[in-house]
């Protein structure tokens, strides 16, 4: 993946504690998040079936994961067959490497992009201003963070700690074009917007997209979107190159089907996506390259509890419930999968080496909402236990968690020493002392009883 944000030096407690100090961010926050919550909560209420339906998306999901190769090298050949390109990307400097020598080859400078969370963990904008070619973002929420110089926050919508009044000062300041009198009312952000995308839409002749599936029966792509500029990036331009993960693939058109109901209800809280574009192969003429983006992703298929990552649809749903991502936001996890999904699979494709990544398991309060609100039953808490098992633990921390199970490991020097700590409980502090202080800095320490419930049920018993 891609380098951690910038401006995010420290772990997530840290980004999370000033976070939480932005009065206006958190109001932002909350006001988005409880509205498309009840929207979501509203629509999938209708559906007597979704219970099944969600149970159809994890079982497709976990056949395609459990024979990913084989549904891979069938995607390669309908792909080609129709004719595509098909390119394989072990990490993300290789798939900048190819997807910046497809835009040379054309020999233009500028491409004009469909939201991707692919190709935002790769970097790829970076990596082909690096190369001299400028990457315009088109989906709204996305030009509002390339225009403001910011990261995005949340994986359905990216600029969501911006409010109206926000995106009004972007426009004017950054995008040239904009009205003089512009005012923040929804529908003319959305004209200024549409008024300045229209130019590149007409004259780009190269667009770089993601796909939210691909079907291995058929080789075609599918992009869901609700504004209809992602269909001008994949329509018009005479040269599209997708980045896509090796995990987003379902095995036939008919499963299709599942994930259309699903995905919809579970982002934007719609019955129906407003856009959804399909192409298979090189459509009407036009060069198609699809590279396929590992980057991690078999490390994370290897292991058994962890893999459940990969059958997420992105559909946010899972941060839009979240306490924590409520009140800390997106750009706390430094990464571009923020929420609870980036608190596991951020770990499992970057490795806990960072202080920063080995963090992220403990960016949750384990209520369990998330996997509550998953259509694809991921089942979140779990992973991010098993990651807090796989962190790195200081050595103090680690010598008390020895001391704790020895004790725990036999009755009768447990019953020992709850004794010793009804008899010295005026001697505990209420805040712990050395290594141990990091515990009690953001919690209370529990007062000892003075008897143990083991020797009250043995007198009264």
């Amino acid at each position: 993946m891609s380098a951690t944000f910038l401006g995010m030096p420290g772990d997530f407690p840290k980004n999370a504690a000033r976070a939480v100090q932005d009065s206006q961010l958190r109001y932002n926050l909350r006001k988005a998040t409880h509205t498309i919550r009840g929207k979501r909560a509203a629509v999938v209420d209708e559906l007597p079936d979704w219970r099944e339906l969600r149970a159809a998306g994890k079982a497709i999901k976990d056949e395609t994961l459990r024979h990913l190769d084989r549904y891979l090298v069938q995607l390669e050949e309908a792909v080609t067959r129709a004719g595509g390109h098909v390119h394989w990307a072990r990490d993300a400097a290789e798939a900048n490497r190819v997807v910046a020598g497809l835009v040379k080859a054309t020999g233009e400078t500028e491409v004009v992009k469909v939201k991707s969370m692919a190709t935002q963990e790769i970097g790829l904008n970076e990596a082909l201003a690096a190369e001299g070619i400028t990457a315009y973002e088109t989906d709204l929420a996305e030009l509002i963070v390339q225009l403001g110089d910011d990261f995005p926050s949340h994986i359905l919508v990216p600029a969501i700690h911006r409010n109206r009044a926000e995106i009004r000062e972007i426009f004017l300041d950054r995008m040239g074009d904009a009205p003089p009198g512009l005012t923040d009312e929804p529908a003319a952000l959305a004209e200024a917007a549409r008024l300045h995308l229209r130019e590149r839409f007409l004259r780009s002749k190269v667009a770089v997209s993601g796909a939210n599936f691909m079907i291995a029966e058929t080789g075609t792509l599918v992009v869901l979107e609700s504004e209809g500029n992602g269909r001008m990036c994949l329509t018009l331009p005479e040269t599209l190159i997708s980045v896509v993960g090796i995990e987003k693939l379902l095995p036939t058109w008919r499963d299709l089907e599942v994930f259309l109901q699903l995905l919809p209800r579970s982002s934007t809280g719609e019955r129906m996506n407003p856009y959804t574009s399909t192409w298979t192969g090189s459509a009407e003429g036009q060069d198609f390259h699809l590279v396929l983006l590992d980057n991690g992703r078999t490390d994370v298929l290897a292991d058994e509890v962890g893999r459940q990552a990969l059958r997420c649809i992105r559909c946010s749903a899972c941060l839009n419930v979240c306490p924590v991502y409520e009140r800390a936001g997106g750009h706390a996890y430094g990464s571009v999968y923020p929420g609870p999904i980036g608190a596991i699979l951020t770990p499992q494709l970057r490795g806990m080496s960072s202080e920063l990544d080995a963090s992220l398991p403990y960016a949750s309060s384990l209520c369990g909402a998330c996997y509550d609100v998953c259509p694809v039953a991921i089942d979140i808490p779990e992973v991010l236990v098993d990651l807090r098992a796989k962190a790195p633990h200081g050595a103090a921390e680690r010598a008390g968690m020895r001391v704790a199970g020895w004790i725990l490991d036999d009755q009768a020097r447990l019953a020992k020493a709850q004794r010793a700590a009804g008899r010295l409980r005026r001697l505990v502090p209420r805040r712990l002392p050395g290594p141990l202080s990091a515990w009690t800095d953001t919690r209370d320490l529990p007062e000892i009883p003075e008897e143990s419930f083991r020797d009250w049920w043995e007198r009264e018993g």
